[in-house]
């Protein structure tokens, strides 16, 4: 009975009353046996047996009732780690896979991504190579007499190439041919030469076909043009004549420059922006706009001419409001008549001559005389094309150029401009042209260029009080153009020096700077050039004296305001820039002789004396310092390497073509050797020829 008041459990009610009662039941003890007593402990047995699996079939159906649970974002955790190994795992067998494949040794780029080259293509020989066979291996390709062409051989492999152990690119091999093919992006800029897809159509591919497979028959074929410079060299035609073309400046086209604001209303001469924003006028170039037209001029057919008004024998209908007049008076002057206009400032009261509808002709001359600062000539100019209508007026006020929407204002000059009679040539394309860039500065002249062909004149219309004659349309007027040029060097020559000063700073690296005021043996070999023909062509005095006034710098040392230089003390150099200390520039140099000679070739014998020495002078210098500039694979700009004491400044191909330009003219006047020799061989270098080594 002690051993079962040691049970720790909990029994249920039903079970432990009965069990109770069963202790707890009074017994007589003259009645108890031993059979009872050993009933009693039987029936206790019994009844613990039935207490412990009672217990133990209930603490399994609390466990399978209630499981233990778990927090939940011990759960969500243990499902993100899940998927973040799953990830890892991935990634890095992909990374394994790909690192131990593009390690292999036979591995290759697929053949649509990389051609195969047939090194047989690269093969020169029987007049045939790369240029006049299609890489691809079919249209008249190199076959290798197996049928199969290019397709037998071995597709490139990728390798790293080391350039001059600097830095690497990525270079194709051939294990077959032995051979490395390097990208020509990379050769281009490393080498500083030139190519292109050629047209099969283009006069090059032409050229090679008919040069390389005898002449015709043979199917032109898109070719690779491998140029060291894209430069041109000019050959001269016959002796160099003074009086005729200025080297190859025909083929200029000064006024469409970007670094050319617009040409002046007021003078007729470009301005430029090359070194100052705002716009200048730079005697080199406003010579060389001259130059170019004069030269135009005599290799161009002559214009087609539309006289619209001359107020004698050609009379046009204008529209004339109410409130304004027009009337054709006598000018005792000009022998001949002219318009006499007036009317009010705006728009509404213009004289107009409508519906012109000239195309092509865009070059607009008219004589006008204005009165008033109201008064003004407005010029309609439809673009065809997008139907945008552009409305140009030229005006008695101190502006170059302005924009506002669509009308473009030129200025003529200020009050000292008016009652006088003045000649006006203008370009009607250019003016459009210039005033579309200066509306759109953000964008480069070549974005908003419009073509020439696209523009047609609508109408032209005066307002104000004033008088004008001679209106004319024209496909071009090249000697006008030519002698506003000439006269602006008349009357912004200095006296005192003779020079054309340039009113803007320059810097040159190394030396010093150059404060505005100073003169150019280039500009001032360039006018020259300019005057001595205005002198021959027209016989008009005042182009000689300027050009005779002209030479005075040449005389003087750049130190003192000149152009005048000395190499080694020896040597008369005239310097396009008159920097300290001299910079010896070649091109500018070679400029400012041809002006001499020109000067001694057209003026009379006591003014050509002078000039005949100063360029004989001029001629012995660049014979002795010509090779000076020869580096052997191009030519030096300048001679900074000498009078600085450091790297060459060598000449972009553009200048290198005009050193060789220059001496191929020189060579037509001069026959000293050294002068030919050295210009073919230069012109070699263009070629990709070498000087040899040792």
């Amino acid at each position: 009975m002690q051993k079962c008041g040691q049970i720790n459990t909990t029994v249920p009610d039903n079970i432990s009353s009965s069990f109770n009662a069963t202790i707890t039941k009074p017994t007589t003890p003259a009645k108890t046996s031993t059979t009872s007593n050993i009933t009693s402990i039987q029936q206790q047995k019994r009844l613990l047996g039935v207490l412990h699996k009672h217990n133990h079939h209930q603490q399994i159906q609390r466990k399978r009732s209630y499981p233990k649970r778990e927090p939940i974002f011990i759960l969500i955790i243990m499902r993100l780690n899940l998927k973040a190994v799953l990830l890892l795992l991935t990634v890095a067998v992909v990374v394994i896979t790909c690192a131990v494949y593009m390690r292999c040794a036979e591995f290759t780029f697929p053949r649509d991504l990389v051609r195969h080259w047939d090194p047989k293509l690269y093969a020169v020989g029987g007049g045939l190579d790369l240029l006049n066979n299609n890489i691809d291996g079919g249209g008249g390709g190199v076959d290798d007499g197996g049928g199969g062409g290019s397709d037998n051989s071995v597709p490139l492999q990728d390798i790293k190439c080391l350039i001059n152990q600097e830095y690497t690119i990525n270079c194709k091999r051939d294990e077959e041919a032995h051979e490395i093919f390097v990208p020509f992006s990379f050769l281009r800029t490393y080498f500083d030469i030139s190519g292109s897809i050629s047209n099969p159509s283009s006069p090059q591919t032409l050229d090679v076909m008919n040069n390389e497979i005898g002449g015709g028959g043979g199917v032109a074929e898109p070719q690779f043009l491998w140029m060291h410079s894209t430069a041109k060299i000019n050959l001269p035609k016959a002796k160099y004549d003074p009086r005729g073309l200025f080297m190859y400046f025909e083929n200029y086209n000064v006024e469409a420059r970007d670094r050319v604001k617009c040409i002046s209303a007021a003078e007729g001469v470009p301005i430029s922006t090359q070194w100052e924003k705002r716009g200048y006028f730079y005697p080199t170039q406003i010579a060389q706009f001259a130059l170019s037209h004069y030269s135009k001029n005599i290799t161009e057919p002559p214009p087609r001419i539309n006289i619209l008004e001359n107020a004698d024998d050609v009379r046009s209908t204008w529209h004339i409001p109410k409130t304004s007049n027009l009337s054709r008076i006598w000018h005792p002057k000009f022998n001949s008549s002219v318009i006499q206009y007036e009317t009010a400032a705006d728009f509404d009261s213009a004289i107009t001559l409508q519906n012109i509808n000239q195309a092509m002709d865009l070059v607009l001359s008219v004589d006008l005389l204005l009165i008033t600062n109201s008064s003004s000539l407005l010029v309609t100019i439809e673009n065809h094309e997008t139907k945008r209508t552009y409305r140009v007026h030229y005006i008695p006020a101190d502006l170059l150029l302005s924009v506002q929407d669509d009308n473009i204002y030129y200025g003529l000059g200020g009050t000292q401009t008016l009652n006088k009679w003045r000649h006006l040539t203008r370009d009607l394309h250019i003016d459009v042209q210039k005033g579309l860039a200066i509306d759109n500065p953000k964008k480069s002249q070549a974005a908003t260029r419009v073509k020439r062909s696209d523009l047609r004149v609508v109408s032209i219309a005066f307002m104000g009080i004033g008088f004008f004659d001679n209106v004319s349309l024209s496909t071009s007027n090249h000697l006008a153009h030519f002698y506003d040029a000439a006269e602006w060097f008349i009357a912004h020559q200095d006296l005192r020096t003779g020079g054309w000063p340039n009113p803007v700073r320059r810097s040159l690296n190394g030396f010093a700077e150059l404060k505005p005021g100073w003169l150019s043996a280039m500009g001032q070999g360039h006018a020259i050039s300019v005057l001595a023909r205005a002198y021959w062509h027209s016989g008009d005095k005042r182009y000689l004296k300027a050009a005779t006034m002209g030479m005075k710098p040449y005389r003087v040392l750049s130190k003192d305001g000149g152009v005048l230089a000395q190499f080694m003390d020896k040597y008369n150099w005239y310097e396009e820039y008159p920097t300290t200390p001299a910079s010896f520039v070649l091109n500018g140099f070679i400029y400012s002789l041809l002006g001499l000679y020109d000067l001694n070739s057209t003026a009379p014998s006591f003014i050509a004396k002078e000039a005949g020495k100063l360029f004989e002078q001029g001629m012995l210098s660049l014979k002795k310092m010509l090779l000076l500039y020869d580096t052997g694979s191009g030519t030096s700009y300048d001679l900074r390497h000498l009078s600085l004491g450091v790297a060459p400044n060598l000449a972009r191909w553009d200048y290198h073509a005009t050193h060789v330009n220059q001496l191929l003219l020189l060579a037509t006047i001069d026959s000293d050797p050294i002068i030919s020799q050295t210009a073919e061989r230069w012109k070699g270098y263009m070629f990709g020829k070498r000087a040899k080594h040792n």
